[in-house]
């Protein structure tokens, strides 16, 4: 039997309450799954008839009447073959399905509720009325199975918790969450553009997306040059055979766009009446070569620390890049700029001795926590990823995955912060670290990671000379503290709703001439400023004041600098900041420049972050 948390059972239990009423005002309907989440809780259903608002509302007043009802939750166990044609009497064809996802040997249970039966290993309440506050959210497509080679079901999402305090909070949280849509958001703002002619999942920045983008990186690689990183341009694409020596091709291919070859390639195969089945296997066994849009930076890092011997002296070797990636993702699981196909992430690649693999961790996890600190998201958590020892997906030595598990721990020990140790969580060639961070309106997000790596120089038997004069393995530790640039930037226009500290914000100050009679004045304003690197536009439409400041606040920008006949003749600008949205008075054009240059040096965040 599966074990579940106190909340996961009330969400488990809320979808088993959900399907029944679904089934008694649409007995047609065929059920597919129906799990906890992290947030709630979804059943996939297959009807013909489109769930709508209305029908949510109906659907809750149903699980209303199911819960009064106070059904018990009965767990009943039953032969393979009793299941399979239970299900078959009742039509409930995906059922049958997914009993060939129960291993032999393992117990195949129903949970029945009322007239309800499902197929489930539960765990659940102890009756219907257990489950007190609960909330239907949503209708979404979703692919049975996932693949979008299978029929697309209707997913219902809804939450459910111990008490309708929680569940007032999280809708409340869900209502912030709307208004802080980073796609909305970035379409208001211009912070990118997402076209179907170029491709779901690949983001065009504008420019005032790549302002944030730019002052990121700017911020990070003055971190790095302090701790000493190198730093590298690799290509797009390499050779497969780079990708079967790393372990990505063939094991991850789901996950990875397909291979290129060359069109003379498959032209000749094509005419020797290669199979598409025969091609692919050519592929996949290193018969024929190609090429890979890279999944991962770290097989070309490694390919440039093997370019030069190395000696115990050069180490550690700190390689950095702001490197472009592509996985593939289903359409369905794209998600603006948090879930994409292509994004770049702020990688590093750390080739250290065994004796400094702990201080290095320790670098690495200090540069995440000066950049979350900078960026006011100082809540957040640790999780440790490690091996299921009970799993076979993982490469290398068992004894050097305990030395770097047991290096890991200390570490996330030494830390000061909360961690959790997550089984079965680590990458494929070695444990990690991830940051799970909470923002303003307390979502969780994981943001950045650091992984320490026997296994990856192993396979591509990297050496350094050591101070016996042999040659000895290096380790590698993988770590990006941004994770991707298209993610850390969603995740931060969320956080501050768009009002980016001045430091950041792609327009710093907006200078609006009260009539065009000061329009002169404000450009040669605007001119010191950019002489000075501030971003700063004039608003000349000729329109009141009043209209100005609105659609300056409406872009939230930091600062407008308000110019009548009085500032032009005395050579100053009313200040209006975004914050106190307050008129603050008379500054020279000096003084201003003096206070966002400070705002600009000090990273300094807003007092507010204003919806």
């Amino acid at each position: 039997m599966k074990e579940m948390s106190p909340l996961q059972e009330i969400r488990h239990s809320a979808a088993h309450i959900m399907a029944t009423a679904v089934l008694r005002l649409y007995p047609d309907a065929k059920l597919d799954i129906g799990p906890p989440t992290d947030t709630g809780f979804y059943y996939d259903f297959d009807l013909d008839h489109k769930f709508t608002a209305e029908d949510l509302q109906r659907i809750e007043s149903e699980m209303k009447n199911v819960i009064k009802e106070r059904q018990p939750f009965e767990r009943i166990v039953v032969t393979r073959d009793e299941a399979e044609k239970f299900f078959l009497e009742i039509k409930q064809d995906y059922k049958i399905g997914r009993l060939g996802d129960i291993p032999d040997g393992e117990p195949i249970t129903y949970y029945r509720n009322g007239e309800f039966v499902d197929l489930c290993a539960g765990t659940h309440v102890e009756d219907t009325g257990k489950v007190r506050a609960f909330k239907l959210l949503n209708v979404a497509g979703a692919y049975h199975r996932g693949s979008e080679k299978n029929k697309q079901l209707q997913r219902i999402y809804g939450t459910a918790f111990p008490d309708k305090k929680e569940l007032r909070t999280y809708l409340h949280q869900l209502e912030e969450a709307k208004k802080r849509d980073h796609r909305k958001i970035g379409k208001d703002q211009r912070f990118f553009h997402i076209d179907d002619d170029v491709g779901q999942g690949l983001v065009l920045w504008t420019p005032s997306g790549s302002i944030v983008r730019e002052q990121l990186q700017i911020f990070i690689a003055g971190e790095l040059r302090k701790q000493g990183y190198k730093q590298v341009f690799t290509p797009h694409i390499g050779k497969l055979g780079l990708f079967r020596t790393s372990g990505h091709f063939p094991y991850y291919s789901d996950s990875q766009y397909p291979p290129i070859v060359h069109r003379a390639e498959l032209s000749h195969l094509a005419e020797e009446g290669c199979s598409c089945a025969e091609l692919s296997n050519k592929i996949d066994t290193g018969e024929i070569d190609g090429y890979l849009l890279k999944p991962m930076n770290c097989p070309m890092h490694i390919k440039l620390f093997a370019s030069q011997p190395h000696s115990y002296r050069d180490l550690p070797v700190r390689l950095a890049e702001f490197g472009t990636v592509y996985r593939w993702e289903q359409s369905g699981e794209l998600t603006g700029m948090t879930r994409v196909r292509g994004f770049t992430q702020d990688d590093a690649h750390l080739f250290c001795t065994d004796d400094q693999v702990e201080e290095e961790i320790k670098g690495c996890l200090y540069l995440v926590k000066v950049i979350l600190s900078t960026l006011g998201m100082s809540d957040y958590r640790v999780r440790v990823g490690l091996r299921d020892t009970d799993s076979d997906k993982y490469a290398g030595h068992p004894e050097n995955w305990d030395k770097a598990e047991s290096i890991l721990l200390e570490v996330a020990e030494s830390m000061g912060v909360p961690y959790t140790k997550e089984i079965g969580e680590a990458a494929f060639y070695g444990p990690k670290i991830d940051f799970v961070v909470r923002d303003v309106i307390g979502r969780e997000w994981q943001l950045g990671t650091v992984q320490v790596d026997y296994n990856l120089p192993e396979r591509f038997g990297l050496e350094y000379v050591g101070t016996d004069n042999k040659p000895h393995r290096p380790v590698l530790i993988h770590r990006a503290p941004f994770g991707s640039m298209e993610r850390f930037c969603g995740v931060l226009i969320e956080h501050f709703a768009g009002n980016f500290p001045t430091w950041l914000a792609p327009e710093q100050a907006r200078l609006l001439p009260i009539t065009d009679n000061q329009n002169e004045f404000a450009q040669s304003i605007l001119d010191q400023l950019f002489a000075k690197g501030i971003r700063g536009t004039i608003d000349s439409q000729s329109d009141k004041l009043g209209a100005k400041i609105r659609r300056a606040e409406t872009d939230k920008v930091p600062y407008m600098l308000v110019i009548g006949a009085k500032e032009a003749e005395q050579g100053t600008v009313s200040v209006r900041s975004r914050v106190n949205k307050e008129n603050e008075g008379s500054l020279s054009v000096e003084e201003f420049i003096a206070r966002i240059e400070q705002e600009v040096v000090n990273r300094t965040l807003p007092i507010s972050a204003p919806s």
